[in-house]
């Protein structure tokens, strides 16, 4: 009888590891989004900024 407290407790084990690493996994996605946001709003920043540079004009020598 004791055999099945001990696989009982082992899957208890398992089921708070696989519920532990889901929520791990979450966060570091969520991370990753919220990085992925931030490339994006300075890539947004820095085509803003490249549109206001003028380059003078080159003429031809004499």
């Amino acid at each position: 009888m004791i055999w099945v407290l001990v696989f009982g407790l082992i899957a208890l084990g398992g089921l708070v590891m696989t519920l532990s690493y889901g929520i791990w996994l979450w966060h570091k996605a969520s991370d990753l989004f919220s990085e992925l946001e931030m490339i994006a709003k300075r890539g947004e920043e820095l085509a803003d900024l490249l549109s206001q540079v003028k380059l003078p004009e080159v003429t031809a020598g004499p």
